[in-house]
């Protein structure tokens, strides 16, 4: 990492920690500068796209595209930040930048310290680039879908045990994470399956060798089926609650099995790419 981007990250980093203290000082009453959600949407949007230059400008190393685990994870951490910012053009998301805020943190230190070493030469094929790309979009909106789904189970319980809590008074209602939740997870349903379908059919073209079962196909394939059958489940008899909640949580423990799993095992413990 050159001087320049690390001096961008560790800003960055920084940024997002007084990003993160603004909304909980001013959740607890005690706030030095009043909330303004425009402004701090305009500051928010500003820091992305310095955020962009961070965690993108890494990837061209080498005359190639370096999908180390570091780079990887801070590129996923940043598409979900993208897709909560623009999602708040539209939903009422308030609360959710107290998990986003930290997250970016981070993903950014993370590369910082385990960039990884991982670097694809050949970019010449079309297909390799959209494998890579909708599936980091994939993992992304999952992720997302995961942590809405953990904010209904802490809500549920909440609402359970009759507790107000203060992150409680400041989440969107339970009906409205749910609904977010099952609409991130439909259209990261679809990129998983481009992704599945781009991975098996041009797998001689994309990877060089043909389609094998290793354990990220198997672990892929686990987690297709169980968001798969998620959908299915909530279309035709409604599920919801604790039930999809569950499902979603094993969905992403396997989709993270099939790839950070296996990355951060070769690269950080194997050291291996």
């Amino acid at each position: 990492m050159t001087s320049f981007l690390l001096v961008l990250s560790l800003f960055l980093i920084l940024s997002y920690g007084v990003f993160t203290w603004h909304y909980l000082s001013n959740w607890q009453g005690r706030a030095v500068w009043p909330r303004n959600p425009r402004l701090e949407h305009s500051l928010l949007g500003f820091l992305l796209l310095l955020q962009a230059v961070a965690v993108l400008m890494p990837l061209a190393a080498s005359g190639g595209l370096s999908l180390g685990v570091g780079h990887a994870l801070s590129v996923m951490v940043w598409i979900m930040l993208l897709i909560y910012w623009t999602c708040s053009f539209f939903y009422r998301v308030e609360g959710l930048q107290l998990f986003m805020m930290p997250l970016s943190m981070a993903g950014l230190a993370f590369a910082i310290v385990f960039p990884g070493s991982h670097i694809v030469n050949d970019l010449s094929n079309p297909a390799f680039v959209l494998h890579i790309l909708v599936s980091m979009l994939a993992y992304s909106l999952f992720a997302i879908g995961t942590l809405i789904a953990c904010l209904m189970l802490f809500l549920e319980r909440a609402l359970h045990g009759r507790r107000a809590t203060l992150l409680q008074r400041h989440l969107p209602p339970l009906l409205t994470l749910e609904k977010m939740m099952f609409q991130v997870i439909a259209v990261g349903f679809l990129l998983l399956t481009i992704t599945l379908l781009t991975g098996v059919v041009f797998s001689e073209e994309v990877f060089g060798h043909a389609a094998g079962l290793t354990h990220k196909a198997v672990f892929g394939v686990i987690s297709w089926l169980l968001y798969g059958g998620l959908l299915i489940g909530r279309g035709l008899k409604g599920w919801r609650g604790r039930v999809a909640i569950r499902w979603t949580l094993a969905g992403f423990l396997s989709l993270m099995l099939a790839y950070i799993g296996s990355k951060v095992v070769l690269e950080l413990i194997l050291q291996r790419v």
